[in-house]
């Protein structure tokens, strides 16, 4: 009788732990932003939060530090504590960041930064980081994690492009004015040149094992538009290759992009056929900025600019924004809306795409 009472005991155990995890939240909305002066006035938090957002995604410049001492960065992380609008998201929902150079610590700044140690542990300080998470440890500050229950997992992968990249080049030639020719930069196909350094690579290949029907991967700088000259992994021609080569050797389904930086937002679609294609479309939403929209576009009151990119989706939109994904989960195939909101927290721009298309033909995902 007592075995019996104690094998009873086990299975109740067993029960009430099987439902603490299939307990786990379904998370439906996240938000994503970049590009912040953390000494002007943020309006937009406002819509943000009453997206209701269940994560939000700080993707770079969250601040514009540009600095070597790490007292000056720290007053500017307080600025942005400040922002009444910022406090009230932190009380909304959780807050996963990566940095791009501003906050990093010098604008188009990499590995060369002389301060990036210190400055890594004052971003994590700020984004309450626990003391034994391993980025307290680990050089650079990317990150994954994963939520919701078996099904409808969601994995953000936060990629860190500024510890180990390695230097910019410049000599592009932007051609005549009005042909879309833009920036600086030109590709660096030094041998070994780099955007995310070994361990990074090698940490982000066994990240797209893991199991999940969504991945968001936040990149600071634009992953597809390669045309334009200023920052982007367009940059580094071979490292852009390596990316998309290893989500088609992994066979990893449902990813899905983020970018910031630019100080602009557009939709871009690497198609499946493409000749880096991986199996199916890939979109990057690049949303940028948060407060401090493109003036130096600006002519006659109107934001233009022609800016060529082969793999864009619509338009370009020049105005304050965030993005936003929404994930459907009723429908029998769940859909994904990929958007760019402005300030008031309309959609400016969305990409509407089913689970089941954002899969290998010949892989499910994992």
């Amino acid at each position: 009788m007592r075995h019996l009472w104690f094998s009873v005991c086990l299975l109740l155990i067993s029960c009430s732990a099987s439902a603490v995890i299939s307990a786990e939240p379904i998370v439906s909305r996240i938000a994503v932003g970049a590009c912040a002066k953390q000494d002007q006035p943020q309006p937009i938090w406002d819509a943000v939060v009453a997206m209701q957002p269940q994560r939000f995604l700080f993707i770079g410049d969250n601040i514009y530090g540009d600095s070597e001492d790490m007292a000056v960065l720290k007053q500017k992380y307080e600025l942005l504590a400040k922002q009444p609008g910022y406090a009230k998201l932190k009380q909304t929902c959780p807050i996963l960041a990566t940095w791009d150079d501003h906050d990093y610590g010098a604008n188009d700044a990499g590995a060369e930064y002389p301060k990036k140690r210190e400055s890594q542990q004052l971003f994590l300080d700020f984004y309450d980081v626990p003391k034994d998470d391993v980025r307290r440890t680990q050089e650079g500050v990317y990150s994954s994690h994963v939520m919701g229950p078996a099904g409808k997992r969601i994995q953000v992968i936060l990629l860190d492009s500024r510890y180990f990249r390695s230097p910019l080049k410049t000599g592009y030639k932007p051609g005549e004015p009005g042909e879309g020719h833009r920036g600086k930069y030109s590709p660096n196909t030094d041998a070994g040149a780099t955007m995310l350094g070994e361990t990074q690579w090698k940490w982000l290949a066994e990240q797209l094992k893991v199991p999940a029907e969504i991945r968001v991967i936040a990149s600071s700088v634009q992953v597809i538009a390669d045309e334009h000259g200023s920052e982007m992994w367009g940059n580094f021609p071979a490292e852009r290759k390596r990316f998309f080569k290893l989500l088609r050797d992994t066979q990893a389904a449902g990813v899905v992009m983020f970018s910031g930086d630019r100080h602009l937002s557009e939709i871009s679609r690497l198609t499946a056929d493409h000749a880096d294609g991986v199996g199916y479309p890939v979109f990057d939403i690049t949303t940028s900025s948060l407060n401090a929209p493109s003036g130096n576009f600006t002519k006659a009151g109107v934001r233009f600019a022609n800016e060529i990119n082969s793999y864009r989706v619509g338009l370009t939109y020049f105005d304050t924004n965030f993005g936003a994904m929404e994930v459907d989960w009723t429908q029998a195939d769940p859909v994904l809306r990929l958007q760019v909101r402005d300030e008031q927290g309309g959609v400016v721009l969305q990409q509407r795409v089913k689970l089941s298309e954002l899969r290998p033909k010949s892989a499910a995902a994992r």
